[in-house]
């Protein structure tokens, strides 16, 4: 896995997110990208129980990526998070009496990969409760995993597609103790996606823009 950028991209005005979505294929398909599949992140919501009522309850959060199909990330609220394999989700079920999962809070991002030259690109829908909540674009630059040694080529490539919407370097490597300099995992990547997912799922999003 190389150096990867997650970040939201906002419905042009007076279009739906779908076809919103569909002006980004097409102009990466104009660049000479080639559609290589699907993919698909989802994220799970779990409370944990029995805590005593002084206290907020704290939230682990389970990720899955079609990426990495036989493994899941789980992440607590502000503390150390785990890579496991896919049975982790059984083991969630077994441990019901100490997390709750949050009914109605499954997030996940679906749509198409698309491959141009060195970079891996994502678009997706972002959805929760059957219903958009927006868009999310993932761009991989695979052969460097320093962030500091490619973000301004990065940055670069993601303005041709998506013009003044580039966003600004991704706080999860600004944080690391060795900075840009610091190799990134997939943790880094589900980091963003689980930042997306939140500041989504806190959107009031108008009926007229959810297809």
């Amino acid at each position: 896995m190389g150096v990867t950028c997650v970040c939201q991209v906002p419905v042009a005005e007076g279009k739906s997110v779908q076809q919103t979505v569909d002006m980004l294929h097409k102009k990466l398909e104009q660049l000479g990208a080639v559609k290589q599949g699907s993919f698909c992140v989802d994220c799970e919501t779990y409370h944990a129980t029995g805590n005593s009522s002084s206290q907020p309850s704290k939230l682990l959060y389970v990720m899955h990526n079609s990426e990495t199909p036989l493994s899941c990330l789980a992440l607590f609220e502000g503390g150390p998070c785990l890579i496991a394999d896919a049975n982790f989700d059984v083991l969630m079920v077994k441990l019901k009496s100490h997390f709750q999962n949050a009914k109605g809070h499954k997030v996940e991002s679906r749509g198409s990969r698309y491959r141009y030259c060195d970079f891996l690109i994502k678009v997706g829908t972002v959805t929760m409760s059957s219903s958009a909540r927006g868009i999310s674009v993932e761009v991989e630059y695979c052969p460097c995993v320093v962030p500091g040694d490619c973000w301004n080529l990065m940055k670069e490539f993601m303005q041709s597609f998506l013009g003044p919407s580039v966003p600004e370097l991704p706080s999860v490597f600004a944080a690391k103790p060795e900075g840009l300099f610091a190799p990134t995992d997939c943790i880094d990547t589900m980091t963003q996606y689980l930042e997306l997912f939140n500041k989504l799922r806190k959107l009031q999003i108008p009926g007229t823009n959810v297809r």
